[in-house]
């Protein structure tokens, strides 16, 4: 079989996209005859009838749907490897991608990143936001060169030193019933319409962690929601109870948006951690801003 090209099989695949030739043609820029001959000719190539022609027009066949499958991966494959020589004449990139979870992301690496500006300028660093667990993946899939999370422990594979320490507390608006309690009990804080951060969070982990340290379990209707600043919107207009980072609440609480109350007989505390991959040799500008995370007091 003589070999299919590229340009034919990007007009199958705009013929499946946007439902007939014509369209197609007018999508890739071509005159329709054009489209049709490369059409036919494809078909003679093949030895398969891809395209059904009738006096309504043109649609494919089954069989042309199942090449068009196929050949969209060709082409997308083809995509790929342009962009990668494209990369390449660029050249290596320098910039340093960091993986945070939300808590370090927001409160500590901007304050990392001044203390480098100040001291050497601007340091080349892309900050992604996850949860503490997307974040070991991405460090451990090569995706990202330094992460920073707040779970309990680090996945094989990964290195890890501390870095700063944190405290969950429970808050809740000030006209709450709670806003003058000196602290609540666990079972208390399960029942108080305690509204959590997803599955995978840092700050869930260690709520799970020290709740179960006491024998009460974190039921599983209980609603969650994707950041910090919506846990905080649901406790200043909604009523609900959330456990948040005593990092992220402290503007608050001093302002008067939230009152935190403490959580007798469970240990809240909790370990901010830069991770590497094992046997990785960490760029300039990851071993800096390690350094500095490491000697900035949080």
């Amino acid at each position: 079989m003589a070999t299919t090209s590229l340009t034919t099989l990007e007009l199958l695949v705009a013929v499946d996209t946007h439902g007939s030739i014509s369209a197609a043609a007018r999508a890739l820029a071509v005159a329709q005859p054009t489209a049709s001959a490369g059409l036919r000719r494809l078909e003679r190539r093949l030895g398969l009838d891809l395209v059904a022609r009738g006096a309504r027009g043109t649609a494919l066949t089954p069989t042309g749907q199942a090449v068009a499958g196929w050949a969209r991966d060709v082409v997308a494959a083809s995509d790929r490897f342009e962009a990668a020589v494209v990369g390449l004449r660029a050249g290596p990139t320098t910039a340093l991608r960091v993986a945070a979870s939300l808590t370090v992301a927001e409160y500590l690496v901007p304050r990392w990143l001044a203390l480098i500006a100040a001291q050497e300028g601007p340091a080349d660093v892309e900050l992604v936001v996850r949860n503490s667990s997307d974040v070991m993946e991405m460090v451990l899939a090569g995706d990202a060169g330094l992460g920073f999370v707040e779970s309990l422990g680090v996945r094989r594979g990964l290195r890890s030193r501390t870095v700063a320490h944190d405290e969950l507390v429970a808050v809740v608006a000030p006209g709450h019933p709670w806003a003058r309690r000196r602290a609540v009990g666990p079972s208390e804080l399960l029942g108080g319409r305690l509204v959590l951060r997803e599955a995978g969070s840092g700050t869930r982990e260690i709520l799970e962690r020290a709740l179960a340290s006491v024998g009460e379990e974190i039921p599983g209707h209980l609603p969650t929601l994707g950041s910090t600043s919506a846990l905080k919107a649901a406790v200043q207009h909604g009523g609900q109870v959330a456990v948040l980072s005593g990092l992220t609440v402290a503007d608050d609480v001093a302002a008067g948006r939230l009152v935190a109350v403490p959580v007798d007989g469970v240990d809240l505390t909790r370990r901010l951690r830069v991770v590497w991959r094992d046997g990785s040799t960490p760029s300039a500008t990851a071993r800096r801003l390690s350094a500095v995370a490491l000697g900035m007091p949080s």
